[in-house]
């Protein structure tokens, strides 16, 4: 079986996360934290420089958990960070999943 890219987006972090370079495709954004009213929302860098929101996979809204749990999202080629507002001890992850049953 294929290994899938696994980016460590924040291992026990808050406030704003690093970029990692995304390979493009379909992924899942893992997320758990100490929420208290806060949220986590996954972004995307644009070729201008803004940081833009990333949308759920075949919706409109942009991806902001506000408890534990995942969101699946397609995403270009590029830089891609979570922002965690409020949000502590933030874990997430994006990885990569498999564009065919075979793979």
């Amino acid at each position: 079986m294929a290994r899938r890219i696994r980016l460590d987006l924040m291992i026990a972090g808050s406030g704003t996360g690093n970029a990692f370079d995304w390979p493009g495709g379909d992924g899942v954004l893992d997320v758990d934290a100490t929420f208290g009213g806060g949220s986590v929302a996954l972004q995307k860098l644009a070729q201008s420089g803004a940081w833009l929101p990333v949308q759920n996979y075949a919706t409109v809204t942009p991806i902001s958990l506000t408890a534990n749990g995942t969101a699946n999202f397609r995403a270009a080629a590029g830089p891609i960070r979570v922002l965690a507002t409020t949000a502590t001890a933030v874990n997430a992850y994006a990885t990569g999943v498999p564009g065919n049953v075979a793979g």
